[in-house]
């Protein structure tokens, strides 16, 4: 184990988990792939054994050791810096989720078509935007017989620190990609000719019931979800096979994207 003690944040080693933000990081090697940081040892591993690789590691010194010790010894002579917790909280601004950090390598985005072609169900994110929302989409997705995502341009990065640390690490579980810039247009033919029928998970009174038998019936279905607040595109809606609506009580007009996609996997699974 390659162990470096620090104890000041303003040195080259630190750059990346204290220097530069997120979107700065995935273009640390550019025009080559860049970096992302995951945090804690669940995250980490799950990470690893999705076949990303560590480039460092930033540890508490308190925990250098137990489940930590075990993960850290798995990098072989991957750099290890341990600092005190004052100093991480420079960084973060509160406790790290037990006190570890990782810095590793982003891997290459992989073709839409060829990742979801013998696939059943798959989740489409039209810009969710928000880091927490992706996780916990992702976190569903994986839990409730999702096969894979896809997301648009702009949604968070699922890479993004909190986003992983959200999904618990299912991120790296779960297959995913990014969709061409032509969404929904060419995006929704594609999907057609790889036999998948399209829903539409919108608040709108022309729909079909999210229990009817035969939406589970379908041999491939890509359930779309779409941004916080405003919902999905209009053009989206109209292109989709289903438009699919939550019934909602007590005067409640609509669920979080992230409780109602945890809502639409378990009753689209299908058999």
């Amino acid at each position: 184990m390659n162990i470096i003690e620090i104890d000041r944040l303003d040195t080259p080693e630190m750059e990346v988990y204290s220097g530069l933000n997120e979107a700065q990081l995935a273009h640390y090697y550019e025009p080559d792939l860049g970096l992302f940081i995951a945090e804690s040892p669940n995250v980490i591993l799950r990470a690893l054994e999705g076949g990303y690789e560590a480039e460092s590691v930033l540890c508490e010194k308190r925990y250098l050791e137990g489940e930590t010790r075990q993960l850290v010894d798995r990098l072989g002579e991957v750099p290890v810096y341990v600092a005190p917790i004052e100093l991480l909280k420079q960084i973060t601004g509160y406790g790290m989720t037990r006190g570890l950090l990782c810095a590793m390598r982003r891997r290459k985005h992989p073709d839409v078509a060829e990742l979801i072609k013998d696939m059943r169900r798959i989740v489409i994110l039209e810009d969710v935007v928000n880091p927490t929302n992706v996780g916990a989409i992702f976190r569903s997705a994986a839990a409730l017989n999702m096969d894979a995502v896809l997301l648009t341009g702009p949604c968070a990065d699922p890479l993004y620190r909190r986003a992983s640390r959200v999904s618990m690490g299912t991120v790296f579980q779960i297959p995913w990609t990014y969709l061409q810039a032509d969404w929904p247009k060419n995006g929704m033919q594609q999907l057609r000719k790889l036999g998948f029928k399209t829903v539409a998970m919108a608040l709108r009174n022309d729909s079909v019931s999210i229990t009817d038998d035969k939406l589970k019936a379908e041999e491939k279905l890509a359930i779309i979800m779409g941004t916080e607040g405003a919902g999905l595109r209009s053009e989206t809606i109209v292109a989709c096979d289903y438009t699919v609506k939550i019934p909602m009580s007590h005067q409640v007009d609509s669920l979080n994207v992230a409780a109602a996609s945890a809502i639409a996997f378990w009753e689209l699974a299908g058999k």
